[in-house]
């Protein structure tokens, strides 16, 4: 689930990787999480939590290992959707309204991920998806059903999202190229999912926000998935977290990078960076490109501010189909959210209700027409789509397979 961007976090990770295959027991875990729920009261849980009442959510299901081998006819190959550094993800059935395994086909379609009791997540991130997923409620966050946490066996239960993730519509050769509107509707729902965290009773930093981990409903609406680096928000007078630097390269806050000091400016950043993927169909780093380019950001930045040169990032595969005012609002937004300075960045409340100033027009009826019209730019080639070597970084998003950007430290 989490992506580390030095060596010390490699270590944790390491040794956290380690707790999950050495025994059947483990060490109960403290994290010093409260409620986020907006269907309960955030007072009324105890905080920090033991490993024993995160479990106990009364939100979750606690699945027996048997059942989800059912669920998923014994995760037989033709129910494979994806692998990651996590482990494995099978597509299952289950009754919706007893959560018992049933035939394939019939009852309620789920995504099981399984860990890999060697692989780069470890129990410690498990736990923390179980506990923030077995509280946060919103449309814009991947829905937990359940979990099952057997010997060495763990897993999580998830709502199955058909139409993958964001990654995956945005460089992968196969589906269809987004249109403009689709765009700005995942950016829409994925920055209330991040609002809504960044202005809970208790401030939630999600840390690893990227193309990846955001997930695709029938309709294209985004939730947010793998809350394995997620982190409580400074409290009291305190003005950051300081932690180990995790997260995904090209994605993370330089300050934060450099200095472990986390803020909900950080995710506001890695925001902004997918907001570029999104308007430019570029990764935020991809080594298949030589130079300059192979970073987004440094690439992209220059063209931001001037109308005249944006058509240059603009994705070739929206063939000029969108509109010059809401392109250049969503540039000008994506150059405020990768401020360098992390206080000038603006909140998700501001970087929202700027989203959907930019969609307004879609619904405006006489306006449709006048502002969505073909941009005439010359073609350039698309950048290589083949893929780094390094695959390298791990995903917890309980969907079709991708691989994602490489870890380094």
């Amino acid at each position: 689930m989490g992506n580390c961007l030095d060596s010390s976090a490699k270590v944790d990770a390491a040794q956290s990787s380690r707790s999950t295959s050495g025994t059947s027991k483990t060490t109960p875990s403290t994290l010093s999480i409260t409620s986020y729920s907006e269907k309960s009261n955030a007072s009324s849980l105890p905080t920090p939590r033991s490993e024993g009442e995160i479990l106990s959510s009364p939100n979750l299901k606690a699945f027996t290992f048997s059942e989800l081998k059912n669920a998923t006819r014994n995760f037989r190959p033709d129910s494979l959707l994806g692998e990651g550094g996590f482990g494995y993800v099978y597509k299952g059935w289950i009754d919706e309204h007893t959560f018992t395994a049933s035939k394939p086909g019939s009852g309620m379609v789920v995504a099981v991920k399984m860990l890999k009791p060697e692989g780069f997540q470890g129990h410690k991130e498990w736990l923390t998806e179980v506990n923030y997923l077995g509280q946060l409620h919103h449309p814009n966050l991947v829905k937990l059903i359940g979990y099952c946490l057997e010997g060495e066996n763990r897993l999580l239960v998830y709502e199955f999202m058909p139409k993958g993730s964001l990654e995956n519509h945005l460089f992968r050769r196969g589906p269809q190229p987004l249109s403009w509107s689709v765009r700005m509707k995942v950016a829409i729902g994925a920055a209330r999912g991040l609002s809504f965290l960044h202005n809970a009773k208790s401030q939630v930093i999600y840390r690893d926000f990227k193309a990846s981990n955001i997930l695709l409903d029938a309709e294209f609406n985004a939730k947010l998935s793998d809350f394995g680096l997620a982190k409580a928000g400074p409290t009291g007078d305190r003005t950051h977290v300081s932690t180990q630097v995790m997260g995904t390269q090209g994605y993370a806050a330089p300050e934060y990078v450099a200095t472990g000091r986390l803020t909900a400016k950080s995710d506001v950043y890695s925001f902004g960076v997918v907001l570029l993927e999104l308007l430019s169909g570029r990764r935020a780093v991809d080594k298949t490109i030589a130079g300059m380019e192979q970073n987004l950001v440094d690439w992209a930045r220059p063209y931001l501010s001037d109308k005249r040169r944006l058509f240059r990032i603009m994705d070739s595969k929206l063939e000029g189909q969108y509109p010059q005012k809401g392109a250049f609002m969503a540039a000008t937004l994506a150059l405020q959210c990768l401020n360098s300075e992390a206080k000038a960045r603006p909140p998700m409340t501001e970087v929202l209700a700027t989203l959907e100033q930019i969609e307004a027009p879609k619904t405006a009826g006489r306006n449709s027409h006048s502002e969505h019209h073909r941009v005439h730019t010359p073609v350039r080639k698309s950048p290589a789509r083949n893929r780094s070597p390094l695959n390298l970084t791990p995903t917890a998003s309980p969907l079709p397979s991708h691989r994602q950007s490489p870890r380094v430290h």
